[in-house]
């Protein structure tokens, strides 16, 4: 039989053991999460639907420890990929004259001008120190070359802004005859028109990149 003193001092050994392992999964936890806040890269959107011809910007934030085990850790470059690639895009012909990587404070920006559908693809962001490589997640692109879709009732023109966008990714702008009518997420619109009305669509923040204009012609004109 265990004598009475020595199941006290094995009941708090075993108590003892059992925090010590609680403190380290504790420990191991905090140190994990620390890590994870201490290098990272952040995007303002990871899901982009721009119009061809435009320019868009595709901008992220980026973070790393300004110590890495012991010594001081400092940014040496910054580099934007493309998935379909895998080099640099400065250095990728197709993007010649077209690509700047702006950066500063802790946030760079790639900036891709006179958009083909070609770009559409997948991007990714990384920084290098003088210690460590660090890169971001994906950035999905897509260029789109916007057309108008007419529909027609005795009253009404159902229009559709036909886009590559994935539904809810943007909004569309409609003009009726160059002056703005209506914003909406959906790529469709009813119109009632007049003899000769013309309709455009847009992407919210490439107006300047419109459809070509559809018009309507609901008289025939007399034969002369």
């Amino acid at each position: 039989m265990v004598p009475p003193s020595l199941l006290t001092e094995m009941r708090g050994a075993a108590m003892s053991l059992t925090a010590a392992a609680s403190g380290l999964v504790v420990f191991l936890l905090s140190v994990s999460v620390v890590q994870g806040q201490d290098w990272g890269v952040t995007y303002s959107s990871t899901e982009i639907c721009a119009v061809k011809g435009s320019t868009v910007e595709i901008r992220c934030s980026f973070t790393y420890p300004s110590t890495w085990h012991g010594y001081v850790n400092t940014l040496e470059k910054t580099f934007w990929f493309i998935k379909k690639k895998g080099g640099d895009l400065k250095t990728e012909s197709e993007y010649s004259g077209r690509v700047e990587d702006l950066c500063g404070n802790s946030i760079c920006t790639l900036r891709i001008r006179n958009l083909r559908e070609s770009d559409s693809a997948e991007y990714w962001f990384r920084f290098t120190t003088n210690q460590a490589p660090y890169s971001g997640p994906l950035v999905t692109l897509s260029v789109t070359d916007l057309q108008v879709e007419v529909s027609r009732s005795q009253s009404s023109t159902l229009l559709q802004c036909l886009s590559s966008c994935s539904p809810g990714q943007t909004s569309y702008i409609w003009s009726k005859n160059g002056q703005e009518v209506k914003e909406d997420t959906s790529p469709y619109a009813d119109f009632s028109y007049g003899s000769a009305d013309s309709y455009s669509c847009a992407l919210k923040g490439y107006e300047d990149f419109p459809s070509p204009s559809v018009c309507e012609f609901t008289q025939s004109l007399p034969l002369t």
